[in-house]
């Protein structure tokens, strides 16, 4: 490194992390976009990115093509390495879990399932999930700089404690953290240097799809984006206040699922009845449409095919589904009126039912909320396949976006 270039990275160094994040979410494709979104000049934006590129972080092309009838050299064109180093991916679900090797810009390089009856001990699944993405390190041949963790579950901070893992037999207050961690260093997945374990994450499932959302999907430029999605069994919110997700004080905040929808509803898990939890997942679909839900694998999936062949045809999978959106839009309505987001994405089952029937949510939305009656909150569908999968990497891949030099460098 030159002794001019040593001055500009030094005085950008600071900007590293910045750049690496705006990169890495796709707002600045080229080093002018980044030289405008860091305030620096061009030339210590052209050291940092050499930098990051240095690292194996981020590609810079400095002889991009030349549009047709444009003017002028144009920027040098940035983007995450491809061939770049990865972090471990992890989301347990009723049905089991999935493992995936996740790059920078949210992309998935190598996912595998793992259908698998969720025991009490969560070490039992945990130590399925991780073995998986081992043998997926394995196959690649990737670097791994760390591993995130995604569960059905308020986890509590700073223990890093499955409060409630209602749809799991797991206890409550299981350290799924701590043995996210110790399952890692067994599989002997290491972190940056190659030789120390991967340091483990673990998070709210529906917070890290809200979390990748914002990044990479549905919620791009959003400042107070709420997220409500049912997977496999229940229903889970997140919100993200100017650009960073919201937690609360200790990591449980925005327990959507417990909101009354029908004060004589079925009983919850929780205690109460009518919750969306129970009035608005796949098993409630299942039953308001007289469809036998059978054993409880693959709730989600039969659910979603039901809607897709048979809500056109058959009058009582149509009614299941105007139910169920009618629910929605009274519990997103509460929501609006409390938050006051700009934006709201749906995942799951209730990702489906907008798809199904947009207007009508909207207008239960519109009729029952304060702001909603203006509708300006769009209601918008999640985009990413496996948005847990990436919103985990996102708890690994922090560490890295913080201090870009010493995480990549272990």
């Amino acid at each position: 490194m030159t002794p001019t270039r040593t001055t500009k990275l030094e005085r950008g160094r600071g900007a590293l992390g910045p750049a690496l994040e705006l990169v890495h979410t796709g707002r600045a494709p080229t080093r002018a976009v980044l030289t405008a979104e860091l305030g620096v000049t061009r030339a210590t934006a052209g050291a940092v990115a050499a930098e990051l590129e240095a690292l194996g972080l981020i590609t810079v092309d400095s002889r991009p093509a030349v549009a047709a009838g444009s003017q002028g050299r144009p920027s040098h064109r940035l983007s995450v390495d491809p061939g770049g180093p990865v972090v471990l991916a992890a989301q347990v679900h009723a049905d089991g879990f999935r493992a995936a090797l996740v790059g920078l810009g949210g992309r998935i390089v190598a996912t595998v399932p793992g259908a698998v009856t969720v025991e009490a001990d969560p070490a039992q699944v945990l130590t399925e999930v991780v073995g998986a993405g081992a043998g997926l390190l394995r196959e690649t041949g990737r670097r791994c700089l760390g591993a995130g963790l995604a569960v059905p579950s308020a986890v509590a901070e700073p223990e890093g404690t499955a409060l409630n893992p209602l749809h799991l037999a797991w206890p409550p207050g299981a350290p799924v953290r701590e043995i996210f961690t110790r399952c890692l260093a067994e599989a002997g997945v290491t972190g940056p240097s190659g030789e120390a374990p991967a340091t483990g994450f673990a998070a709210n499932d529906v917070n890290l799809i809200a979390l990748a959302e914002h990044r990479h999907g549905a919620g791009r430029g959003a400042r107070d984006l709420l997220c409500v999605a049912t997977g496999h069994r229940g229903v889970g919110g997140a919100l993200v206040l100017d650009g960073r997700l919201h937690t609360g004080s200790s990591g449980l905040a925005l327990e959507v699922g417990h909101l009354t929808v029908d004060p004589d509803g079925r009983p919850c898990h929780c205690g109460g009845r009518g919750c969306l939890d129970v009035e608005t997942d796949p098993l409630a679909f299942l039953e308001a449409a007289g469809r036998e839900p059978g054993p409880e694998t693959g709730l989600l999936k039969r659910a979603l095919e039901l809607l897709r062949t048979e809500y056109a045809t058959d009058p009582a999978v149509r009614d299941a589904a105007h139910l169920l959106i009618d629910r929605l839009g009274l519990g997103l309505a509460g929501l609006v009126n409390i938050l006051d987001p700009d934006r709201i994405i749906l995942g799951g089952l209730h990702r489906a039912l907008l798809e199904a029937d947009a207007e009508r949510l909207r207008s239960v939305i519109a009729e029952r909320s304060l702001w909603g009656r203006s509708g300006k909150v769009p209601v918008l569908a999640c985009e990413l396949d496996y948005s847990g999968l990436v919103g985990a990497a996102e708890l690994a891949w922090q560490p890295v976006l913080d201090d870009p030099m010493t995480a990549a460098r272990g």
